[in-house]
């Protein structure tokens, strides 16, 4: 019998999973049991131990493969657990190219950890190849890549990179956080591992903490599995739970969200306070159109650079809307300052060469009426202007 194809958005909720077998519930139900009874003692049953498999995980593991087209999926306690379980695939000796404008986490994670183990890395530009080639090394394992990337929103020919990977050896990672396989699959592109901060988008109300890992190549799932089990940072019931009802609702979010940024983004781009706006769904943008071929949409995530530092703390202090905080991807708009919250990890000095400047903020854009936000940005700029000829605080 030939399996039917549905869309994107059919598939969210039409999925192996729509139905539990034994009572017909319409929900995963949560398997709240550390261990698993074995009614042979020469032959155990699929579960034994929740660290090393849970009903309730699993399926989210299965959903997160089937959208991402791939073979196996893994759900960790956090995306930074999915992205350092990952990085275990690394040997002592190996070396890693990075995207340079990383996220704060992942630059600690490589700069503070791997580092203790012998595992060498090279920060480059991914949106210049040419770079990225001169960064090889004999000893070039992975090339992990973030795209859009987090704060600056550069986009990465991963379809190239993908190929120049496999020419060396070395495996491909890509964190598809910022668009969810709503919008970009990077396994169909070629790349071998992609990573998610299911915290974000996917679960989309900030109200669980999780990671997920989907591979493609079965050898490369046997030995993530057992990386899986070995280091135990396993995503519990309750929030895969909550990260599978999230993704039930995920094109729609995602629909509105993009469609609200676009137009923010537009916006901004006018005001005379904003220096520049970094999001790839303007044409001004200079990867505008590898982003158009490489994926459906340019996210809901964009950042912005004001003219003058000293205003960002009034700005921040006159927005009503936008929630101030760290995180991004919920229902809620999130407006950020990367260079003390996500990026926070980064020395000054590293962070100014990479652009992430100290005027620069970033928006996550939520489902709220966009003509409500730019109306409230509108009155936090006016009271930025006000303060400008006054001399006054907001």
């Amino acid at each position: 019998m030939t399996k039917q194809s549905f869309s994107f958005e059919t598939q969210l909720l039409h999925n192996r999973h729509k139905i539990d077998p034994e009572t017909g519930a319409v929900n995963v139900p949560i398997h709240l049991s550390s261990t698993f009874h074995q009614f042979a003692i020469d032959q155990f049953g699929k579960y034994d131990y929740s660290r090393s498999g849970n009903p309730t995980r699993e399926a989210l593991e299965d959903i997160i493969a089937d959208l991402e087209e791939g073979t196996n999926g893994f759900a960790f306690a956090s995306g930074m657990a999915a992205i350092s379980t990952a990085f275990l695939l690394l040997s002592a000796g190996d070396h890693v190219i990075v995207s340079e404008d990383v996220y704060g986490g992942t630059y600690r994670m490589v700069t503070s950890v791997l580092t203790r183990f012998n595992i060498e890395h090279t920060f480059v530009d991914m949106t210049n190849i040419a770079a990225v080639e001169a960064a090889i090394q004999s000893n070039t394992k992975a090339i992990y890549i973030e795209t859009p990337s987090n704060p600056l929103l550069k986009v990465t020919d991963i379809k190239t990179l993908s190929a120049l990977a496999k020419q060396i050896g070395a495996l491909t990672y890509v964190d598809n956080t910022f668009l969810t396989p709503a919008l970009q699959k990077p396994l169909t592109l070629g790349a071998d591992i992609v990573l998610h901060s299911a915290t974000k988008f996917l679960s989309g109300h900030s109200d669980a903490i999780a990671g997920l890992a989907v591979v493609k190549d079965p050898n490369l799932a046997e030995q993530l599995g057992f990386l899986q089990n070995s280091f135990g940072a396993v995503l519990g019931v309750q929030d895969a739970w909550l990260v599978m009802r999230g993704i039930k609702t995920l094109h729609v979010r995602i629909q509105q969200s993009v469609k609200s940024a676009q137009q923010l983004a537009e916006w901004l781009e006018a005001q005379n306070l904003v220096k520049t706006v970094h999001y790839p769904g303007l044409v001004t943008h200079r990867d505008f159109q590898l982003q158009q071929e490489q994926a459906s949409g340019a996210g809901a995530v964009l950042s912005f650079e004001l003219v003058d530092e000293e205003l960002l703390a009034d700005f921040v202090q006159a927005v009503k809307l936008p929630v101030f905080a760290v995180s991004l991807g919920a229902v809620e708009s999130i407006l950020s300052y990367p260079a003390k919250m996500s990026h926070a990890a980064i020395p000054k000095d590293e962070r100014e060469k990479r652009g992430i400047t100290n005027s620069l903020l970033r928006l996550s854009v939520g489902l709220e009426n966009p003509d409500d936000l730019i109306q409230d940005f509108s009155q936090a700029f006016e009271a930025c202007t006000a303060q400008i000829s006054t001399g006054a605080s907001v």
